[in-house]
């Protein structure tokens, strides 16, 4: 059987100061990765210390081509490779669809679309053969169980998703066709209590869809087979898993880790 071993392999984690991505990075380091924290937040560098010796914390803006190009670059020179891109980073902001915000909206396509489509792009660059790391590798980009259901509240967030789990299958299909060498998958988290998921709690009560955000979360687990929320460790071991030599022949593929919520 093949171990989740990740000894001598490189990680650029995006959005890892915390939450999910934090866990992520946590989970990669304790495989035997050496993770670069690459985020927007300046704590990530207090993040990628906790981590110890021979992890790093990069700025990165994920809507910025030249920021995540430099990302990358700091990563090889550093850490000595590139393995492995995690695409976390993501917002969600709450809006009923008759109140929804041009600018709201806008946002969340930058970070959670463009700045995922960013991320593979360079990932790609240089992981392929004449890439500055050029050694191949895995991408895997977080979308979310709302890319697989209907849940009111986050139309526009939902949608971004979905669009993240169609640059999967398409960069997965456009790197074998040209023999790149690296494979692409998603995750689907399902809702998960960090601050992220506490936050659309709270704001789905606030626009009268539920009483209480107990109610919402509540609403959440009845939809789940397994019968209660994920958590943090959930999602940051299925990363592991599809970083691993154990998903070596899985490639376009989405992974629901959402308790069954959304088959």
């Amino acid at each position: 059987m093949t171990s989740y071993d990740l000894a001598g392999r490189v990680a650029l984690v995006s959005g890892a100061a915390q939450g999910l991505g934090e866990g992520m990075a946590k989970a990669l380091a304790a495989a035997g990765a050496r993770v670069m924290i690459a985020d927007v937040q300046e704590a990530g560098a207090d993040t990628a210390r906790a981590l110890g010796e021979g992890h790093g914390y990069v700025h990165l803006d994920v809507t910025d081509d030249a920021s995540w190009a430099a990302a990358e670059a700091a990563t090889v020179d550093q850490l000595g490779g590139l393995d492995l891109v995690v695409n976390n980073a993501g917002i969600e902001i709450t809006s009923l669809i008759t109140e929804l915000d041009p600018e709201q909206v806008r946002r969340q396509l930058d970070v959670n679309v463009l700045g995922t489509a960013l991320g593979i792009k360079h990932g790609l660059l240089a992981m392929r053969s004449d890439g500055i790391a050029g050694q191949g590798g895995s991408i895997v980009n977080i979308s979310s169980v709302s890319a697989t259901i209907a849940f009111p509240g986050i139309a526009a967030y939902s949608a971004t998703k979905s669009a993240v789990d169609r640059l999967t299958r398409v960069t997965a299909a456009e790197s074998g066709a040209l023999g790149y060498g690296v494979r692409v998958n998603c995750v689907y988290p399902g809702l998960v209590p960090t601050a992220m998921g506490q936050g659309f709690a709270h704001d789905v009560a606030a626009i009268g869809l539920f009483d209480s955000p107990e109610t919402a979360v509540g609403a959440v687990v009845g939809l789940t087979p397994s019968g209660r929320l994920g958590t943090v460790e959930d999602m940051a071991d299925a990363v592991v898993f599809l970083a691993s030599d154990a998903a070596r022949f899985i490639n376009g593929a989405g992974l629901p880790v959402d308790g069954g919520m959304g088959m």
